[in-house]
């Protein structure tokens, strides 16, 4: 009896020193990063829900609601996100100072998707010199995929740049003895698109008749849209934030102007830019997408497109779900849920931007049919590919095949 007590005792003893060194591994295996802990992980954003680009919180307001619906499921590996989002009424310098309070007061893990090229232009090299991953910028400058000269700066659409080439492609395909007018919005989202479109048009550059660029405190664009149809053009390039959009596709109704009219794919949702102009002032509309519309009654079948509307039934009620800016947060929320799981335990900063760089065929509920996340280390655009769309009785109708913004030869 005496040596069944002592062996059990060594049993307890050699129970709880396992018990100690399983914890102590479990706990070396853990690596965290600022804004994170067994418990929690900390994401930042900017997002303008004031201001001349208020229409563009919708892709916030969608993550936000993406969020509440994955702790709801228990989070990331049991941490709840904690999403930490700040209005900066789409302004560099307040972006800024609101970057600054992301990383400095909050210390974020990171910043995600915050919204805007001039924005992200303003505190991209802060970011970078603080290490902090400046992950899926909403916005399409080209600028964004630099992983040589700005490692911890990620985009996630297709280029401005490419999308403005696959329009100048259209266009030669459509109208070789077009006269050009470009509308354009006089910062770098708007001088991206200009330099696809050159660059698609090639030796037919001469095509451009005219170029009116307008800054975003403007109150209105009707004087450019003036001069633009006084040139005599019959194609117009129409490159603008949703509020400039829709003054200028009400504008060109007003004036009697029928171009062929292109549309930026950032001013394309129907419920905070077409609609609100009238259906019967944007028929023959083109733009382009990366993504399924669910207002397309091609989709109405579709396993993702069920996915989204169960998420927005139970998570985010009585949204308008004509706006399409909503399938662009509910897109890049899945993809950053995706990137975290992969991390696992391994939540640094460091591991973010590793496994970011390192996406293979990834699928999204709402990315349209052959498209996929594909990075590496030298690439960081995610997305690579558009389709064109044509806008016809109250939707939009995808036409052609897959384009990327490469010429062939």
């Amino acid at each position: 009896m005496r040596w069944d007590a002592g062996r059990s005792r060594m049993e307890a003893v050699w129970l709880c020193l396992f018990a100690v060194l399983a914890a102590q591994a479990m706990a070396a295996e853990k690596k965290y990063g600022p804004g994170v802990s067994d418990t929690e992980i900390r994401i930042g954003n900017t997002s303008p829900y004031s201001g001349p680009a208020s229409a563009f919180s919708m892709v916030a307001r969608t993550e936000e609601a993406y969020f509440r619906k994955i702790n709801a499921e228990g989070g990331i590996n049991g941490r709840r996100i904690v999403f930490l989002s700040y209005d900066d009424a789409y302004s560099p310098p307040k972006t800024v100072e609101q970057t600054r309070r992301l990383v400095e007061s909050d210390e974020v893990l990171m910043v995600f998707n915050a919204l805007g090229t001039a924005a992200n232009s303003a505190v991209q090299k802060y970011l970078n010199a603080r290490k902090v991953p400046q992950l899926f910028v909403s916005s399409g400058a080209g600028k964004w995929n630099d992983p040589q000269n700005f490692p911890w700066t990620m985009g996630f659409t297709p280029s401005y740049e490419t999308e403005g080439f696959i329009y100048a492609r259209y266009v030669l395909r459509e109208r070789p003895a077009a006269r050009i007018a470009i509308l354009f919005q006089n910062d770098d989202f708007g001088k991206d698109y200009l330099k696809g479109i050159r660059r698609g048009l090639g030796d037919k550059a001469a095509m451009i008749v005219a170029e009116e660029g307008f800054d975003v405190s403007e109150p209105t664009i009707d004087s450019h849209l003036v001069k633009l149809k006084a040139t005599g053009a019959d194609v117009l390039f129409d490159i603008a934030t949703p509020k400039f959009a829709a003054q200028a596709i009400k504008k060109v109704s007003e004036l009697g102007w029928k171009p062929l009219h292109l549309l930026s794919y950032v001013s394309a949702s129907i419920g905070s830019v077409i609609k609100p102009v009238g259906f019967e002032n944007a028929q023959g509309l083109i733009s382009a997408a990366y993504f399924k519309d669910p207002n397309d009654p091609a989709w109405k079948d579709d396993a993702g497109l069920k996915a989204l509307n169960g998420f927005l039934d139970g998570h985010f009620p009585g949204v308008d779900r004509g706006d399409t800016l909503i399938v662009n947060g509910y897109n890049t929320a899945q993809a950053l849920v995706y990137l975290l799981k992969q991390c696992g335990d391994d939540l640094t900063r460091e591991n973010v931007m590793r496994q970011a760089s390192h996406l293979k065929d990834v699928e999204l509920d709402m990315l349209l049919p052959g498209i996929r996340l594909n990075t590496s280390p030298r690439d960081f655009a995610p997305v690579k590919q558009w389709q064109l769309m044509r806008f016809e009785g109250t939707t939009w109708h995808l036409f052609g095949d897959l384009m990327s913004g490469e010429a062939k030869n």
